[in-house]
């Protein structure tokens, strides 16, 4: 071990417990417990899920909005005015934690997030970077167009009902009185999965159960993503399409429709794109030891997610990666030392406790033992 270690500690947050900022800090702690002289640097991650906005800086703007079940709410955005970009955690309007107690797998819409970017665009965002997991919604991003504007009818010509259920009814958008300007932003969306919109693999078989939808439920959304896909010439088999409830689909057509190109509109993993923007991905390379964590290590941990993400630029590296995890289910990957935590209502304390046995490892020696 080096007399002076390089020690990078970039976990993603740990849902509804800590921020990836407030783990980031408290793993530092304990880890200096055990190495007083060691050189780290804390690099909060995030993957597109929640969390995401608060990685990037700017100001933090926090308006009323609805919720995934319509309800009146608050939520909070990133505005960095000297790049004019918004950074909005879907979320953060239409999360799941919200609706949690009584879901809304049909009816569920991401209006309240579209009121967030409509907001943006009046301060003067011409970028709009979505961070798109743990939405509630399986409505195709629809909810969103509502809110900037543009109406989903049915062939009668009535609105469509909210949610992804009515999806199958869609005949056509009228866009009488669309709002251009957020229209035409430039769009990034971050993802946390590689999933389509539709399909075995995609938005709603795959995460419609974890919105409380029903198997007849999950079969009814499936076929209203692909009606929406078909009715609007999107691509649904575009890795990432089917994140957030098939997000990308109303979005991606909403700037082809502007611009004649997709040009506009960029589908993302979120954990490299944030890995790069934050520095992590160029200083890995220098370091002797990464730390990182999430509350369950399993193998979902390396389709898109944060702890995939660093394992790919450690190993390449040549440097060992500690992941501290709330729960460690299956069999752990070559170049991971996995660190569960110890049980307690005591976030800090817990996050801590791992800093320390993780510094102790790397102390002793046994960093890259299993």
């Amino acid at each position: 071990m080096p007399s002076t270690p390089t020690i990078i500690i970039a976990p993603d947050s740990y849902k509804g417990t800590a921020t990836a900022t407030q783990a980031a800090t408290w793993l530092a702690e304990g880890v200096r417990e055990i190495l007083a002289d060691a050189e780290i640097t804390l690099a909060p991650m995030a993957d597109g899920g929640e969390g995401t906005a608060e990685i990037f800086g700017g100001e933090v703007i926090t308006l009323p909005t609805t919720n995934a079940a319509g309800r009146l709410t608050e939520a909070s955005y990133i505005f960095d005015e000297a790049a004019a970009t918004a950074y909005i955690d879907v979320a953060a309007a239409s999360g799941l934690p919200a609706v949690a107690d009584n879901p809304v797998p049909t009816t569920g819409d991401t209006y309240g997030t579209g009121v967030l970017i409509a907001d943006a665009v009046t301060r003067g965002a011409t970028r709009i970077t979505l961070g798109l997991g743990g939405s509630a919604t399986t409505d195709g991003g629809t909810g969103i167009l509502v809110a900037l504007g543009a109406v989903p009818r049915n062939k009668e010509g009535y609105a469509l009902r909210k949610g992804g259920a009515d999806l199958v009814n869609l005949d056509n958008i009228d866009t009488a009185l669309l709002n251009i300007p957020a229209a035409v932003a430039e769009w990034v969306l971050l993802t946390d999965v590689t999933a389509p919109a539709t399909g075995p693999d995609g938005a709603a078989h795959v995460f419609g159960p974890q919105k409380g939808a029903t198997p007849e439920e999950v079969e009814l959304l499936d076929a209203g993503l692909s009606h929406l896909c078909d009715v609007l010439d999107v691509d649904g088999t575009i890795p990432g399409m089917g994140a957030a409830g098939g997000i990308g689909i109303g979005l991606t057509w909403l700037s082809t429709l502007m611009h004649g190109t997709t040009d506009h509109i960029h589908i993302l993993p979120g954990a490299p794109l944030i890995a790069r923007a934050t520095g992590v991905e160029e200083l890995i390379p220098r370091a002797d030891l990464v730390i990182t964590g999430e509350g369950r290590l399993d193998a979902q941990s390396h389709t898109g997610k944060v702890v995939g993400t660093l394992h790919a630029l450690t190993s390449a590296a040549g440097v060992p990666l500690a992941v501290a995890a709330g729960e460690i289910d299956g069999e752990v990957p070559e170049g991971i030392i996995p660190v569960e935590l110890e049980k307690s209502n005591d976030v800090a304390a817990q996050l801590r406790a791992a800093g320390r046995r993780i510094a102790e490892r790397f102390a002793a020696g046994s960093a890259t033992d299993h």
